[in-house]
């Protein structure tokens, strides 16, 4: 099947096809309307390379997504989805690359010409990949903010301000003692900038409320000790916001062993609450947005229409049974 098939079947002429599947030139919604129908019809599909070489882009974008044993796969799988559908409804297809390729496979996709921008997630505060970003001409997105911005496109959700928005809810409700449970020590140790800005914004929020505050790194099989030795340690201790998707259920779990459950012990979450009754007080993760926006933005890019910045989404905190007023 070829372009000139279509056009003959559409009733106009090849380069008007053509306009329509480049969008090169403003083509009527009517005429647009008649060549898809007759590309549905006849099954085209334009041929990738020959695309490629016409319009001098892969229409593919790249994705740097984490594949370490300190990150929860199912949430990093979120992300890649979500970019992987957006971009689709951009006409690219997505490559993957993963975070061990580091700044070596950024050079490569870009030297190849494999791919027409790339979205790098799991951004560290010093990340040695930014400088390369910054020396290289292909556009990209960060899905995570860097301490040194400039000259870069950052999205993310406001992990500052989920931070703070835990531990001012917690403190509306009388509650004076609260311990933060965290990612891993591996991901705190390497500087990862979403779990450094979310224990930021909890501090700052307990400062200004005068809320005891604590920050105890966690992975699901050192959750009993946490809890053992929170429940040994703090006596007065009325309230936990824990940032650490897979220790949730085990946390809760030895807590109740311990004889503290919510809300007696009242609990928040940041990020995908387990089901789990009482229901869990917690602000989501808005992977599927945050997806979106980083493609847009890259497409953006790439069509030379965009520029350095900073998008922050607004963290949005859902009460549930979890947590209620200090007894």
């Amino acid at each position: 099947m070829r372009i000139s098939d279509v056009a003959k079947h559409a009733g106009v002429s090849p380069s008007t096809v053509s306009y329509v599947l480049s969008g090169k030139r403003s083509i009527s919604e009517t005429t647009r309307r008649r060549v898809r129908e007759s590309i549905d019809a006849l099954g085209y599909q334009p041929h990738a390379g020959a695309r490629s070489l016409a319009s001098r882009r892969s229409n593919v974008i790249a994705l740097v997504i984490p594949l370490r044993e300190d990150v929860h796969v199912p949430v990093a799988m979120r992300f890649a989805v979500s970019v992987t559908t957006s971009a689709r409804t951009h006409d690219h297809d997505v490559l993957l690359l993963t975070q061990g390729e580091g700044p070596d496979g950024l050079r490569r996709v870009a030297g190849s010409a494999m791919c027409d921008g790339v979205i790098v997630m799991d951004v560290e505060a010093d990340d040695a990949r930014v400088p390369v970003l910054r020396s290289l001409d292909l556009p990209s997105v960060l899905i995570g903010v860097p301490e040194d911005v400039e000259g870069l496109t950052c999205v993310d959700l406001d992990f500052a301000a989920a931070g703070a928005a835990c531990l001012h809810h917690l403190a509306d409700l009388g509650h004076t003692d609260v311990a933060f449970v965290g990612q891993p020590p591996s991901v705190y140790e390497r500087r990862t900038g979403f779990a450094e800005r979310t224990v930021a914004g909890y501090e700052a929020a307990a400062r200004e409320r005068g809320v005891r505050a604590t920050l105890h790194p966690c992975s699901p099989d050192t959750a009993r000790d946490v809890a053992a030795g929170l429940v040994r340690d703090r006596p007065d201790l009325t309230g936990l916001i824990v940032h650490n998707e897979p220790s949730v259920a085990p946390l809760l779990d030895a807590f109740q062993e311990l004889g503290r459950t919510p809300p007696e012990l009242s609990v928040a979450v940041i990020g995908p609450p387990a089901p789990v009754v009482p229901p869990l007080t917690s602000v989501d993760l808005p992977a599927e947005a945050v997806g979106a926006r980083a493609v847009q933005l890259l497409m953006d890019k790439i069509d030379g229409l965009g520029g350095p910045g900073v998008t922050l989404l607004e963290p949005r905190l859902t009460p549930a049974g979890s947590t209620a007023p200090r007894t």
